[in-house]
């Protein structure tokens, strides 16, 4: 294993550096603009603009980076990053916010890309399980540990804007002064609605309905806290909790679903994320104990639909189309976490905070109900012709990029790369090679 990782460690240390920025920042906005008497809407809009940014992300950076390179593109992403971190604690003004961080999805997308494609370019064929399992660990640590951050100083001091300038600058450092050679170019993935839908129709509605409660969730969750009275540092452990016991919830989840009709693990699953919700709603815990127990049982049901899905999804699709169908579910995924806190801040305002719990409710609802009607439909492929099940996509939102797919140990190996005339004598840095 230590063979396998050395070659891409630094790359390892500047992913955790950027999603400890990311987990920060993700969560630091709604808490201090919560404390700022934002709105709901408002607040809402940030996980909408920042998934909106995002996925124009996905599609359109592989061509920034195609014509400046990818160590050049990674220091101007990061860099934006670091910059509008900052400016978010000098501007504290709701409409600068919701602005700044659909640039902030937009680059993150890039940054994210950027480092999935090195890691894939210095992956074998042997080492690519490794590698994309440790990936995934780094990038969950590092979400955990930046929502943590905000317990430790007080939200309204400019302070945790400034840490996350330091981490975002600290992110670029072990990727530009690597020595490894520039990474292939980018994949790019296309997204065929009609196509998805066939191939699996409850992929299709399932991973939108994910997307929207995650998106919720993801957004708002934080305003939910502070409006129901808990303090930054429980908040911090709330979300951290959710996203841990989603970690833990994969491995039994997708064992179960790749012995029975994986419709009905989606349907259950769902089902137990729309109870917890509804017990959130009809029981309004004071105790903070209670309530954090029943988001830790809703979040371990919610984050384990997403691979179970692609997982599903895969089981229709031949070998050649794993990258295209996951990648499209992946964007389709961002397309609901953009309605997802759109949906849910004038929802909050009008029925209050736990109304948040109403609208993955109703997500939640229509997956289990459309995941039991087409099991009806539709014969389930045999255990032993189904894929494994993936892991769950990560990053602040949580979503990651096309690329990761690449390192996916199910994809199919990659064609060696051939080099083009520049990539061939261009150091990383972006100078010739002497």
């Amino acid at each position: 294993m230590r063979r396998n990782l050395l070659p891409v460690m630094a790359l390892l240390l500047g992913t955790l550096f950027l999603f400890l920025g990311n987990g920060l920042h993700g969560l630091l906005l709604p808490v201090r603009g919560s404390a700022e008497g934002y709105s709901n809407e408002i607040l809402g809009l940030l996980g909408t603009s920042w998934a909106t940014g995002f996925v124009a992300g996905c599609l359109i950076a592989p061509k920034l980076v195609m014509r400046v390179g990818h160590v050049r593109a990674f220091s101007s992403f990061i860099s934006l990053i670091a910059i509008i971190a900052l400016l978010s604690g000098i501007l504290v003004d709701q409409y600068w916010w919701v602005a700044l961080r659909a640039v902030t999805g937009f680059c993150i997308a890039g940054t994210s890309m950027i480092i999935e494609s090195w890691l894939n370019e210095r992956a074998t064929n042997e080492s690519r399980g490794t590698i994309f399992s440790f990936y995934i660990s780094v990038t969950l640590i590092g979400v955990v540990g930046g929502q943590m951050l905000v317990g430790i100083v007080d939200p309204s001091t400019t302070i945790l804007f400034m840490i996350c300038g330091i981490l975002y600058c600290l992110a670029m450092l072990p990727t530009t002064v690597s020595t490894a050679a520039t990474p292939q170019p980018l994949t790019s993935v296309s997204l065929n609605l009609p196509r998805l839908y066939r191939n699996s129709p409850v992929s299709f509605v399932g991973i939108l309905m994910v997307g929207i409660a995650n998106g919720a969730y993801g957004t708002l969750g934080a305003v939910f806290g502070a409006r129901a009275g808990l303090s930054p540092n429980m908040i911090a452990i709330m979300l951290s909790i959710t996203i841990f016991v989603g970690a833990l919830a994969q491995f039994p989840a997708g064992k179960a679903s790749d012995r029975i009709d994986r419709r009905y693990v989606l349907a259950a699953l769902s089902a137990i994320a729309a109870l917890a919700a509804l017990l959130l709603i009809i029981l309004r815990p004071q105790d903070a104990m209670m309530m954090i127990v029943l988001v830790a049982i809703y979040g371990a049901a919610a984050n384990a639909l997403y691979p179970i899905a692609v997982a599903h999804a895969n089981d229709f699709a031949s070998s050649d189309e794993f990258v295209q169908v996951s990648g499209g579910l992946l964007l389709l995924y961002g397309i609901g976490t953009i309605i997802g806190p759109t949906i849910g801040g004038p929802v909050m305002t009008v029925l209050g905070p736990h109304a948040l719990f109403a609208v993955t409710a109703v997500a939640h609802v229509l997956l289990t109900a459309y995941a039991l009607y087409r099991s009806r439909l539709r014969a389930a492929i045999p255990a032993a012709e189904r894929e494994n099940v993936p892991n769950m996509p990560v990053s602040a939102s949580p979503m990651s990029t096309p690329e990761s797919l690449s390192l996916d140990p199910r994809a199919a190996p990659l064609p060696p790369h051939t080099e083009t005339p520049d990539s061939d004598e261009t150091h990383p840095t972006g100078e010739r090679k002497a």
